[in-house]
């Protein structure tokens, strides 16, 4: 007797096809090589797949492959398959594209905040520097200030940055 889970999900009577195998209306044999990767409850991913690339092609690329590489070979059709439904004229590109751009638009934002840090930061050198603190160098014991504080100032923004100019003016602008 078989079980149920045996043979790609077919049941025990008549077979159940796959997505593939229903959608081309054929019946499904027990070594289909659709079967394992289009199961009869995921219609939609069989579809695109079969519109973008054709049944008879990815029967050729699976039937080429090594049966570990199947699984892989199939989530990489399926996911262009979906794109280019998405996007019927650049498909994965356009998605690659598109994150490219909002990197770029990042990179930038954060040269920018990276300048502003280092703005904050020589404002702030420079308002120590005019109460008579150094922010280098530890403070004057004896100065009213020192006692208010009870030990040396630490500086708001305590972190190394530094700003590749050449890199921030091209992304800017880009």
């Amino acid at each position: 007797m078989k079980d149920a889970s045996a043979g790609g999900g077919r049941k025990q009577g008549a077979p159940s096809p796959c997505a593939a195998c229903k959608l081309l209306r054929r019946r499904c044999a027990q070594d289909c090589v659709f079967a394992p990767y289009f199961p009869a409850d995921e219609p939609q991913k069989f579809a695109n797949v079969h519109k973008v690339f054709g049944a008879s092609n990815v029967n050729k690329m699976l039937q080429e492959l090594p049966v570990h590489q199947r699984g892989d070979a199939v989530s990489s059709m399926v996911y262009e398959a979906n794109a280019r439904v998405r996007d019927p004229v650049y498909g994965c590109v356009g998605a690659i594209s598109s994150l490219q751009q909002q990197i770029d638009v990042l990179q930038a934002q954060l040269a920018l905040a990276q300048a502003e840090v280092v703005h904050l930061r020589v404002r702030q050198n420079a308002s120590l520097s005019n109460h008579g603190l150094s922010p280098a160098s530890p403070s004057n014991s004896g100065s009213p200030s020192s006692k208010l504080m009870g030990s040396q100032p630490k500086p708001i923004f305590d972190m190394d940055m530094t700003v590749d100019q050449a890199s921030f003016g091209e992304s800017m602008w880009c």
